[in-house]
């Protein structure tokens, strides 16, 4: 269902608005809330992509097309999952050169006399850098649920989850650096927006009609690869900024897997 896709991508990318809310908020945000459902949305990805979009959706869809050759569909599908990494890699080289020196969390906001139009180009930078990696997860959350529903939903809720305290990293620089909420709600809310745009390029890609078996293992071998490393690399440490003494987070990454796994073995019942 097309629509249901589209829906589904729509509310995880404007997820971020959530997160520039706080910024019409008094009080700070509860880290060790922030740093748990990031644990847990890291822990819901990593499993879903080995166990379901890796190793079931993409080795299936290529085992179909290279036929007796039980090994093909591995083979395939690994190096589709790695060339999703290798993208990844590629795609935040450049979005930190180009983000250089412009990461800023809430302690730096609070704590740190900053020039107000140094904290306002890091806001704006950040909404850049948080844009550009919203794009692959809008394609790899409409992806899957073109072809699974209940996936696409667990997707777009993992992603949801972590893309709140995005809004805020964006949000609250730029109300600290300009004075005005609502500049800081709007650029955060705009960076939601790129995940839309990543979904339109999958549709684009489809062009309204169904995929073949090949395109099908393609894409899902690239989702699983990208997904992994935005919980390796962007979940993780971020969740593990919030919870510096690890108190909650590696335990959440686990609670994670749980959940997706309980989830996963109930849809096959």
């Amino acid at each position: 269902d097309v629509g249901l896709a589209f829906g589904l991508v729509i509310m995880a990318g404007l997820s971020t608005a959530i997160g520039s809310a706080f910024v019409f908020c008094s009080a700070r945000a509860d880290t060790g809330v922030l740093a748990r459902a990031l644990g847990a949305s890291a822990g819901v990805m990593i499993y879903v992509s080995f166990a379901e979009i890796y190793c079931v959706k993409s080795v299936e869809a290529f085992t179909e097309v290279c036929g007796s050759d039980g090994n093909c569909g591995w083979r395939y599908a690994s190096l589709c999952f790695f060339g999703g990494l290798i993208f990844m890699y590629g795609l935040d080289f450049v979005v930190h050169k180009a983000n250089d020196g412009g990461n800023v969390d809430l302690t730096d906001v609070h704590h740190k006399a900053i020039e107000a139009k140094t904290l306002k180009n890091m806001g704006v930078m950040t909404a850049i850098a948080i844009g550009l990696h919203n794009f692959p997860e809008g394609l790899a959350t409409f992806v899957a649920a073109l072809a699974d529903p209940k996936l696409g939903a667990a997707l777009a809720i993992a992603i949801a989850i972590h893309n709140v305290p995005e809004g805020i990293c964006v949000a609250m620089p730029i109300y600290y650096a300009t004075g005005s909420k609502w500049k800081g709600f709007w650029w955060s809310f705009l960076s939601g927006l790129s995940e839309p745009v990543g979904a339109i390029f999958g549709y684009a890609i489809l062009n309204g009609n169904d995929m073949s078996p090949a395109a099908f293992g393609s894409l899902f071998g690239l989702v699983a690869g990208m997904m992994v490393f935005i919980s390796v690399k962007e979940l993780i440490p971020t969740a593990l900024k919030y919870d510096p003494h690890d108190e909650y987070v590696t335990t959440y990454v686990f609670v994670g897997m749980a959940i997706m796994a309980a989830s996963l073995i109930l849809f096959y019942l």
